[in-house]
């Protein structure tokens, strides 16, 4: 595939339909990760916080308001889910972290159905083992790589499920099911892009950059880890819970600015993931889903 021209599409599970995803700033992106000087760009630019924050401190700032306009009408962004109105965001940050109506993202609150945890394009792989190199878009990552040591093994030959996140979506992220917190844990690393056009070419995004990894007890869906993996322009990945239980679609947190993805990970045989997810995968495409949409349900033998 020639990643030059390539459009980004992924299937909308509310219509079936496959769509071509809109890059914000896609001539920058490209130009930063296809470029003949890529490892003298990535070098100066995402492996260093600096210019993450510094262009944070803008978004932070009322002169970044001007954008917030031109970005809802390129993305196509409903506003009418919008707990807030537009005008009343005072920077773009404001904006991009908003908060929906409730009512626009309803959810299962049966024990054995596990939901989304966020907005987000997804890509399954059930029944991964331990020694599996996982390829996202022509990268590479191991699970054991991605938790940074903070489990001892028990999620080999379980599944994963990646949400990615573009600058048109939602961008906080609750709990997918209720639980009680076991371990928690910061990893720090760059700040790449996790828009399909960084990761076609190569780079270990996931494992490398800044993401935090939370481990979490289910009744139903045994051991649970939830890793947010930030991206450049996001700063920080803000916890905004803390509680030792949670009860599920609980906020945990939110994403600054940038693109940015959540991978879940389960133990062997205690989900069974959601048909369409796994078909759609299968071909290669990615999902769009909303948050409280149902992703799995519980593994019964024989069902």
């Amino acid at each position: 595939m020639n990643h030059d021209d390539a459009e980004i599409q992924y299937v909308n599970r509310e219509t079936g339909e496959l769509e071509t995803e809109v890059v914000l700033d896609e001539k920058y992106i490209r130009w930063a990760y296809q470029s003949p000087a890529l490892p003298l760009l990535s070098a100066i630019v995402f492996r260093h916080a600096l210019l993450s924050r510094m262009y944070g401190m803008y978004l932070d700032s009322s002169l970044s308001r001007r954008k917030i306009m031109p970005t809802i009408r390129t993305l196509r962004i409903d506003t009418s889910e919008f707990a807030d109105p537009v005008d009343s965001f005072r920077s773009f940050n404001e904006f991009f972290i908003r908060r929906l109506r409730p009512e626009c993202r309803p959810f299962d609150e049966a024990r054995d159905c596990l939901v989304s945890p966020a907005d987000g394009r997804v890509f399954v792989f059930p029944e991964i083992r331990r020694e599996t190199v996982i390829p996202v878009k022509g990268v590479g990552f191991s699970v054991d790589h991605l938790l940074a040591g903070l489990d001892n093994g028990s999620f080999h030959d379980g599944d994963v499920l990646v949400i990615r996140l573009c600058p048109a979506d939602y961008h906080r992220f609750h709990f997918p099911c209720d639980g009680r917190i076991v371990a928690s844990h910061d990893e720090g690393g760059t700040y790449h892009s996790v828009n399909p056009i960084a990761l076609a070419c190569g780079l270990n995004i996931f494992c490398a950059n800044k993401r935090t990894v939370t481990l979490i007890e289910n009744a139903v869906f045994g051991r649970i880890a939830i890793v947010e993996v930030g991206a450049f322009g996001v700063g920080s990945i803000v916890q905004t819970c803390y509680k030792d239980y949670v009860n599920k679609m609980d906020e945990k947190g939110y994403f600054t600015f940038g693109g940015s993805t959540i991978i879940l990970i389960f133990q062997k045989r205690r989900i069974r993931l959601s048909a369409d997810l796994i078909e759609h995968s299968a071909t290669g495409h990615e999902t769009f889903v909303k948050v409280g949409s149902l992703i799995g349900t519980q593994y019964l033998d024989g069902r």
